[in-house]
């Protein structure tokens, strides 16, 4: 019986640190973080108000969870943002709705180091680049640059040695931020209304005043391919030392 009961007891020693180590949470931090003192302050603060543990291993070793350059941003300091991201453990998840809270946020505020050096949760959140897509055919759209612009801009090698020196090349243009607007409007922009039509946008010609040259003859669905065309191609550098074309 006194074997049974001892054997009983080391079943149940066995079963409650399996249990232990199963309820802890690993969680992977930088060399920078751990040395600040910051995740020592951190964690201990959530685990006294979930009662979830969570023990800290340098970064790179094997976790459910980790702060690190990946994931979602939750807090700035020591001259960076840093990152949360995790296995998908609902503790963990639980761990991120605490940073992100009133509570966790004062928490990470509140923390100072020694040099005076403080963490922040005003994250700055970067605009998203949206990418503008061109419907016109863009092969369309290098014939009509070639045989309409290229009268005066050189748009590519095809006619480098035919555009005039006084123009900028398309290239050059295209390294404008606001190149799509430049092509979208050139003919707005002098000299070009005296020369150029696009159907239903530009008036006609006053027959008191005809182009100076051939006029350039062209539909919106030409304007949309030459762009497509454009978008597409090299900006020149224009740091570059300038080279004659």
């Amino acid at each position: 019986m006194k074997l049974f009961r001892q054997a009983v007891a080391l079943v149940l020693m066995w079963g409650s640190a399996a249990s232990a180590q199963e309820s802890e949470l690993r969680l992977a931090v930088p060399d920078a973080l751990e040395a600040s003192g910051f995740a020592q302050y951190l964690v201990p603060r959530f685990s006294l108000k979930t009662s979830i543990r969570i023990l800290r291993v340098p970064d790179g070793a094997d976790a459910q969870m980790r702060f690190g350059t990946d994931g979602n941003v939750v807090f700035v300091g020591l001259g960076k943002e840093w990152g949360f991201s995790h296995d998908g453990d609902a503790r963990a998840e639980r761990f991120l709705e605490w940073l992100k809270s009133d509570v966790g946020q004062r928490t990470i505020e509140s923390f100072e180091t020694p040099d005076g050096d403080s963490f922040s949760t005003q994250v700055r959140v970067a605009p998203k680049e949206t990418e503008t897509v061109y419907e016109g055919d863009a092969a369309v759209g290098e014939r009509i640059s070639l045989s309409m612009c290229g009268r005066c801009h050189v748009v590519n090698k095809k006619n480098r040695m035919q555009g005039m020196g006084s123009t900028p090349s398309f290239a050059v243009l295209r390294g404008f931020p606001d190149w799509d607007t430049r092509f979208s409007t050139f003919h707005l922009l002098n000299p070009h209304p005296s020369f150029t039509q696009i159907e239903n946008v530009t008036e006609a010609f006053d027959p008191a005043l005809p182009p100076p040259i051939v006029p350039l003859l062209m539909t919106l669905a030409d304007l949309e391919s030459i762009l497509a065309y454009v978008s597409g191609i090299e900006a020149a550098d224009l740091g570059a030392p300038i080279q004659l074309q």
